[in-house]
């Protein structure tokens, strides 16, 4: 429901567990994804649809909001703490960052705190992998499987398929996604036990472990120019303050997709062209949210930790870090490979 206020703003009801709220949406008829013509208030109505399902993918975790003024062709800017203004059921928790600097960061609670954001510009959502309250242990082992140009979407599934494989290995149950854009996402719910770095670690020794067994598919090459037309397993957003879209979030993108959660046995016949802001919503009523009990199945990555160790052994160590990183104990030289060969 919604109804107008004054020339250029309407309220749009949205349920949520503490009962209906009202959230003001001003111009409703500003174009964010012109070639979709999907406007704001159909963002808006689009998240009221998703509601439920979107909060339990990205609530209760610190959220950076990625917002569009003038819609997806215009100018953006990303958002980390609430906004001034911010209603009471928009909260923040403190967060630390990788500088070591700590700063209050974003939570979304409920739907209503979703439209709002919708109402603030936000296209993007990005949640991160651990909880509001416990912001330094994730609960989240998230790898994502980013289609190097050569390759594409359908390259990226058995890849996926491989990789749930060795998590199961590991004891761990994986979740997918379409990234709303070329790639997927692999997700597997872990106890929050550990932070963010053994996370990391992790992430690389299932990542090399893949690599080992598709060689061709497959590479965890940081360095561009070291990929060739693989598969890359971004290992790097597994690090704290890294994010990815959310489950449900729409992407700014001219097509205004979708991350959509998929189950295992639809991922090879997937489009994931066709998971879009206008679709999403009755997908869901019609297939409901494969996502659903993701974290009933929560597990240790004590099995990771351990081929990590053995790689350590066999003389594989550290990875490179984000260039925004401050330098990290053992990591190797951040010099492109080819510029290193040329000052030799």
């Amino acid at each position: 429901m919604l109804a107008r206020v004054g020339k250029d703003a309407v309220m749009v009801t949205v349920p949520g567990p503490s009962g209906d709220r009202e959230v003001r949406v001003s111009s409703p008829d500003r174009v964010i994804w012109p070639e979709a013509g999907i406007t704001k208030l159909d963002l808006a109505n689009y998240l009221v649809e998703v509601g439920t399902p979107f909060v339990a993918a990205n609530g209760d975790r610190p959220v950076s909001l990625q917002r569009f003024p003038g819609g997806i062709d215009g100018e953006q800017f990303f958002s980390k703490n609430p906004p001034r203004g911010a209603p009471d059921y928009v909260r923040a928790v403190p967060v630390t960052y990788p500088s070591g600097r700590s700063h209050p960061q974003l939570v979304i609670d409920e739907p209503a705190a979703a439209v709002w954001a919708a109402q603030m510009n936000t296209v993007v959502f990005h949640p991160w992998a651990s909880r509001a309250e416990h912001s330094d242990e994730p609960d989240q082992l998230r790898v994502d499987l980013d289609p190097q140009p050569g390759t594409d979407f359908d390259d990226a599934v058995p890849v996926a398929l491989a990789l749930r494989e060795v998590l199961a290995e590991a004891g761990l149950t994986a979740f997918a996604k379409t990234s709303g854009n070329r790639g997927i996402h692999v997700f597997a719910p872990i106890r929050p036990e550990h932070e963010f770095l053994d996370v990391r670690h992790a992430v690389i020794a299932v990542s090399r472990e893949l690599e080992r067994r598709m060689p061709e598919e497959v590479t965890t090459a940081w360095w561009k120019e070291e990929r060739g037309e693989r598969v890359f397993l971004d290992f790097n957003q597994a690090n704290r303050d890294r994010t990815m879209a959310g489950a449900y979030s729409p992407r700014a993108l001219p097509t205004a997709t979708v991350s959509c959660p998929v189950t295992w046995d639809e991922l090879e016949g997937v489009d994931p062209g066709a998971f879009t802001v206008r679709t999403v919503p009755d997908r869901l009523r019609e297939v409901g949210d494969p996502w659903a009990d993701m974290h009933e199945h929560a597990a240790g990555i004590d099995t990771l930790l351990e081929w990590w160790a053995r790689d350590l052994e066999d003389g594989l160590g550290e990875l490179p870090f984000p260039p925004e990183f401050p330098k990290m104990p053992g990591e190797p030289t951040r010099v492109q490979p080819s510029r290193a060969r040329a000052t030799e």
